[in-house]
C-alpha cells in the first residue's frame, strides 16, 4: 500500500487589522534595509534598469541570425559608450561649475552680505545670520555639492558595480525568455505582469532620456544666448532633473536663475523664468504625457509622492529612479496577484476609469440640455404658453 499524502499545512490567518499593520511592519523594515544598502541597490537597480532598455537590441540582433555572443557584447559595449559619455560630459560640466565659482566670488560675497543685513533688520540673531553669509562663500558651495554627489572612492565603486552587473545581467538577459516560458507553466500571472514592467520602464526611460536631451540642450543654447554662466553644467542638470516627475523643473532652473542675476539682472531672470516655463510645459504636460502616460500609468499623486519616498530612502538618486522602483513594487504586489487587480485604478490605471468617466461627462452633459429644454425662455414666461 502506498503511504497517504500527508495533509497540507494550513495556512495562518490574520484578522484584518493585523494584515494591514504587519504590512506597514515589513515595508518600514524594508525601507530602512534599502536605506542602509543604498550603495549597493542604487547601482545594482540601475543596471538592471538599463539591461531592460537595452534587451530589445539584442533580441532584434538575435532574431536577425547574429549570433547570441555578438550580439550581447554589441549591446553591452552601446551601453557602456553611452555611460561613458554621460560621465565625460558630467565631469566637464562640473569642472566648469569648479571654475565658475571663484570668478563671481566677490558678486556671492556682497549677496550674502545683503542678505544677511535684511535678516538682521528682521530680528534673526547674529548665528543665524552667520550661518547665512557662510553658504554663500564658493568652498562651502562646492563642499555642497561634494555633498551631493559623494566622495570619490563612492563614485568609483559605483560605476565598478554597474559596469559588473551589466555585464551579467547582458550574458545572462539571453536566457531571460527561456526562463520566462518555463515560469509561465506554473505563475503566467507573475510572468505577464514582469514582462510588462519590461515594457512600461522601457518606454518610459526612452522616452524620458530622449525628451530630456532635447530639454537639456535646448535650455544650454539658450543661456549661452542669454550669456549666462555655466550654460553647459544647467543644460546637464535640467537632462537629470527631468527623470525627476512633477518637482525636477524647479530644482533645474534655480542655478541658472542666481547666476543670471548676478551677471544679466532681472530681465535675464524673466526671460529664464520664461524660457524654462513654456519648455517645460510643453514637454511634460503635452508630449511626455502622450508618449509615457499610458505605459507607467501612475497618478500624479502617486508619482508625487513616489518621488518624496524614494528621496528620503535612498538620496538623490531615489528621486531620479522614483518612476521605475514604484512600478516595481506595484509589479511585485498588485500586478503579479489576480486578486489584487482591484487596486490598480487606485494607483492611477486609467484603463477601467475611462468608460465610467465617459458615461459621467454624458450624464451631465444630457442633464443640462434637459434644463435648457424645460427653462423658461424668460422670468415669469410659462413653458408651451
Amino acid at each position: 500500500m502506498e503511504p497517504e499524502p500527508a495533509a497540507a499545512t494550513p495556512r495562518p490567518t490574520f484578522p484584518r487589522g493585523t494584515a494591514i499593520l504587519l504590512a506597514f511592519g515589513g515595508a518600514a523594515v524594508a525601507g530602512f534595509g534599502l536605506s542602509a544598502v543604498r550603495n549597493v541597490f542604487i547601482p545594482v537597480f540601475l543596471a538592471l534598469v538599463l539591461t531592460i532598455c537595452v534587451s530589445p537590441i539584442r533580441h532584434s540582433m538575435h532574431r536577425r541570425g547574429i549570433p547570441r555572443g555578438i550580439a550581447t557584447g554589441t549591446t553591452i559595449a552601446a551601453v557602456f559608450g553611452l555611460l561613458a559619455g554621460f560621465v565625460a560630459v558630467l565631469l566637464a560640466a562640473l569642472g566648469q561649475f569648479a571654475a565658475l565659482l571663484p570668478q563671481f566670488a566677490p558678486q556671492l560675497t556682497a549677496l550674502g552680505t545683503n542678505i544677511s543685513s535684511g535678516l538682521e533688520r528682521l530680528g534673526f540673531g547674529p548665528q543665524q545670520v552667520n550661518a547665512v553669509l557662510a553658504g554663500f562663500k564658493p568652498s562651502n558651495l562646492l563642499g555642497f555639492l561634494g555633498g551631493l554627489l559623494g566622495n570619490i572612492t563612492d563614485i568609483v565603486a559605483a560605476l565598478v558595480i554597474i559596469l559588473t552587473m551589466l555585464i551579467l545581467m547582458g550574458i545572462e538577459g539571453s536566457q531571460v525568455p527561456a526562463v520566462l516560458t518555463l515560469l509561465k507553466h506554473h505563475h503566467p500571472a507573475m510572468v505577464t505582469a514582469f514582462n510588462g514592467y519590461g515594457a512600461a520602464v522601457r518606454r518610459y526611460m526612452v522616452a524620458t532620456t530622449i525628451l530630456g536631451a532635447a530639454q537639456g540642450l535646448f535650455n544650454w543654447l539658450t543661456l549661452l544666448i542669454l550669456q549666462v554662466p555655466g550654460a553647459l553644467l544647467w543644460g546637464m542638470l535640467s537632462f537629470i532633473c527631468s527623470f525627476i516627475p512633477n518637482i525636477g523643473y524647479f530644482i533645474a532652473i534655480v542655478p541658472p536663475l542666481f547666476f543670471g542675476f548676478l551677471t544679466g539682472g532681472w530681465p535675464t531672470v524673466v526671460a529664464i523664468i520664461v524660457i524654462y516655463g513654456v519648455v517645460n510645459s510643453v514637454i511634460q504636460s503635452i508630449i511626455q504625457p502622450k508618449y509615457v502616460g499610458n505605459a507607467v500609468s501612475l497618478s500624479e499623486t502617486l508619482t508625487f509622492v513616489s518621488v518624496l519616498f524614494w528621496a528620503v530612502i535612498l538620496g538623490p538618486f531615489g528621486a531620479i529612479l522614483a518612476v521605475p522602483l514604484t512600478l516595481l513594487v506595484r509589479t511585485i504586489l498588485l500586478d503579479s496577484d489576480p486578486s489584487m487587480a482591484w487596486w490598480r485604478p487606485v494607483t492611477g490605471d486609467r484603463a477601467q476609469l475611462v468608460p465610467l468617466l465617459k458615461a459621467e461627462d454624458d450624464q451631465i452633459r444630457a442633464r443640462r440640455r434637459s434644463r435648457r429644454h424645460t427653462a423658461p425662455p424668460y422670468p415669469g414666461s410659462v413653458p408651451g404658453a
